[in-house]
């Protein structure tokens, strides 16, 4: 069965939708930890980081041509991975709500990993 276009805006619209709540809830995360010269450093690394998986994203889907997708959606990738790299280091002082949190962000930060290697895949394989 052939995809519509109204399936791909669709995708396209719950992926936006969904890193933009990553970077949301990274951020309601990095509220609630504490407050250590360790975390303070990662944390900003790590908000730079979860916001620019979505903001590539939006960046790619107004690319000027396939390269730039690709290219784009490949600095979305990196940057997801990267979120997850800065979620891990983060200190929750034993805190077992704030590490089930930090857990689940790190699982969507994968998720999104391979969610946009996934597009990458496919894209690569489209004909011209």
């Amino acid at each position: 069965m052939q995809e519509t276009r109204n399936d791909e805006v669709s995708r396209e619209f719950d992926l936006q939708r969904r890193t933009e709540t990553f970077a949301r809830d990274v951020r309601a995360l990095v509220r609630v930890l504490p407050r250590t010269l360790s975390n303070r450093e990662d944390a900003k690394q790590l908000v730079r980081s979860s916001g620019s998986v979505g903001a590539n994203y939006l960046e790619a889907n107004d690319a000027l041509g396939d390269k730039d997708f690709q290219f784009r959606i490949k600095i979305s990738r990196k940057e997801a991975k990267e979120s997850g790299y800065w979620l891990r280091l983060l200190n929750c002082d034993g805190r077992a709500e704030t590490e089930r949190r930090r857990d689940e962000l790190v699982d969507e930060a994968s998720q999104l990993v391979r969610i946009l290697s996934a597009i990458l895949n496919s894209h690569r394989r489209r004909p011209e």
